[in-house]
């Protein structure tokens, strides 16, 4: 049995806005899951759709299995139960989610007060334990979140979710905002407390490079949808989705000269999630939609070995689809989806001569100085 399981999860907020629309993931535990995709997709409704945090109005179908019982239908006490202590989160922003006026020990006991039923002096105990855990003095308990950095903030949220020992932790963008070296020392301390306590983990991020390198699986969502999942590295290296594959192509590759001077991008912004275009809701985008995509809205399909993908280009109906239109058409399938691919990459000497000329051509554009 699965730690996570998630089937056909729906969440519709007041006025009939469906954030999230039919998703389905599976999680074992000490394993990792990455959520990517674009700001609006979807992915943090999902996490708190998870906890059943969602505001009043918020609709959610579906079914949350955690360990076998369905968090959508328990009632309030037990889901107030399982809260901290068998799912917890790390929610985004941790100046923002910290309690400003209260010491961090203080909130960091709280839970532990509520759901372990401790006493003072052993929630006090517990408290500098899990900072310990996390890398920071136990004395720290005594700081205002204001007196602490953002790296030392980010590891007090996640001493505060595994303050009851959860089996799930789900951490909503835990680097948003911090420096590439503190980056690494909270994924890194993330890695190492899911190896070591047994977690399940699931991490959303926009940074597919960063999933890639801390996840088990990846899976990539557009207007509310899954549209490619899979292995992390093998998604972030070999995208079968368009959608996935232009993600992954923003991100450029140390040491690959065309990456580096023709750096790749996605025209346009996701869709309004109240005013979804109709079939493949990626097509207005899409470098390689075909004239089908605009009605048919492609269910998740096989796309390899665990794998799957949105798309009718994937399959072998979408080989077939492929070789009528490289057949009819000058370019083959990745010239179209990587236009930047026909472009030649510059000339290294031509490049630097452009550069010395620039500073000239600046200098004449410069106003003169009185």
């Amino acid at each position: 049995m699965s730690l996570l399981d998630v089937r056909n999860l729906t969440v519709t907020y007041a006025g009939g806005v469906a954030a999230v629309r039919g998703v389905d993931l599976r999680l074992e535990a000490g394993h990792k899951l990455g959520l990517a995709g674009e700001s609006g997709c979807g992915k943090s409704t999902l996490a708190l759709a998870l906890l059943r945090l969602l505001p009043a109005g918020a609709r959610i179908t579906g079914e949350v299995l955690l360990d076998g019982e369905d968090v959508l239908t328990m009632k309030w006490g037990r889901v107030r139960a399982v809260r901290w202590a068998g799912a917890s989160i790390v929610f985004q922003g941790a100046m923002h989610s910290l309690n400003a006026v209260h010491r961090v020990g203080d909130q960091i006991a709280e839970p532990i007060l509520l759901h372990r039923k401790a006493t003072a002096a052993g929630a006090k105990r517990k408290t500098g334990e899990l900072l310990e855990q996390v890398g920071l003095p136990a004395a720290r308990a005594d700081a205002y979140p204001h007196e602490l950095s953002g790296g030392q903030r980010q590891r007090v949220m996640i001493a505060m979710a595994l303050a009851c020992a959860p089996r799930l932790v789900i951490a909503d963008e835990p680097t948003t905002a911090l420096d590439v070296m503190i980056q690494a020392q909270i994924l890194r301390l993330i890695e190492e407390l899911v190896a070591d306590q047994d977690l399940g983990l699931v991490m959303i991020s926009h940074d597919l490079a960063v999933l890639a390198d801390t996840c088990d699986r990846l899976a990539v969502m557009y207007a509310g949808r899954v549209v490619e999942e899979g292995p992390a590295a093998q998604v972030y290296e070999n995208a079968r989705h368009p959608y996935a594959e232009a993600l992954s192509a923003a991100f450029p590759r140390i040491g690959d000269p065309a990456s580096r001077f023709a750096p790749r991008g996605l025209a346009g912004d996701p869709p309004d999630p109240a005013a979804l275009p109709s079939g493949c809701t990626f097509h207005p985008r899409c470098p390689v939609a075909l004239e089908s995509c605009a009605e048919e809205d492609p269910a998740l399909r096989a796309a390899g070995e665990e794998r799957r993908a949105a798309c009718v280009l994937v399959g072998p109906s979408g080989a077939a689809a492929v070789e009528a239109r490289t057949a009819t058409e000058p370019e083959s399938r990745e010239a179209v989806r990587d236009p930047a691919a026909r472009e030649a990459v510059p000339d290294p000497a031509a490049r630097d001569e452009r550069a010395a000329e620039e500073p000239e051509a600046l200098e004449e554009a410069r106003p003169s100085t009185p």
